[in-house]
């Protein structure tokens, strides 16, 4: 249960003092019955809402994928630098999604942000295993030696030794182009697992998150929200251990 102007402020139709308007002028019914208290309960998922004939759709949870560009702050909110959520329109922002882990300000490609925050946390816990993908240009010519010392584990430069990673050269050279999968999610955590091996990334960016792949189709900072059959998978990551 909750409170009507809640239930309708939650959902985009205004202010709770803009809501009491609504209410005073009697544009608003709940199962068919014109109401005026802004302070009645209703049921939000068997009850029937309706404002000016317009039926109201409750939604709990939402779930954005966004192309993430560089510059932008994988925060809700930041006193010096715009973050991931200013760029979301204002009937997203009703729901106050916040990211999924963080991407470096200089970091781009897949971003999720959601208001459900047992699956943001199932997402990111330890146990869970879930893998991130990332494409990266080196600095340094990574070799076949590098692919075993990450795979064994790399000492960071504050003496943490990462989990095993999984790294594919895609073009070696005196830039290298690389495929890296990691399953944790520590401070510029590939950042330092290069520096730890001598070599720097000049440019990085996330494609995978578990089961959800980035759709290339998004343009740098688009977002869309995930498809039912995304989001079933994501919950079948969660599942996993």
């Amino acid at each position: 249960m909750m409170r009507l102007d809640k239930l309708l402020a939650n959902m985009g139709f205004g202010s709770r003092k803009e809501v009491k308007s609504l209410l005073k002028q009697g544009a608003i019914t709940v199962n068919g019955a014109q109401v005026k208290s802004p302070s009645i309960h209703v049921d939000e998922k068997k009850d029937h809402v309706q404002v000016n004939g317009e039926t109201v759709e409750y939604r709990e949870f939402i779930y954005l994928m966004m192309h993430k560009p560089p510059g932008l702050v994988s925060a809700t909110e930041d006193k010096r630098d715009e973050t991931v959520v200013d760029i979301l329109q204002p009937e997203d922002r009703i729901f106050e999604p916040f990211p999924v882990g963080r991407l470096d300000k200089d970091t781009e490609g897949l971003l999720l942000l959601t208001n459900d925050g047992t699956l943001a946390h199932q997402l990111l816990s330890p146990k869970k295993h879930v893998q991130k993908v990332y494409y990266a240009r080196i600095d340094g010519e990574v070799t076949e030696e590098t692919i075993k010392q990450f795979r064994q584990g790399v000492t960071l430069d504050d003496g943490y030794v990462t989990k095993p990673a999984i790294l594919h050269i895609l073009d070696a050279g005196p830039v290298s182009e690389i495929e890296i999968t990691i399953t944790e999610g520590k401070f510029h955590q590939i950042k330092r697992m290069f520096e730890a091996v001598g070599m720097e990334v000049i440019y990085l960016k996330r494609l995978r998150m578990g089961s959800l792949e980035l759709d290339e189709d998004l343009e740098l900072g688009e977002y869309r929200e995930l498809s039912d059959e995304e989001l079933d998978r994501l919950f079948e990551d969660t599942k996993k251990s």
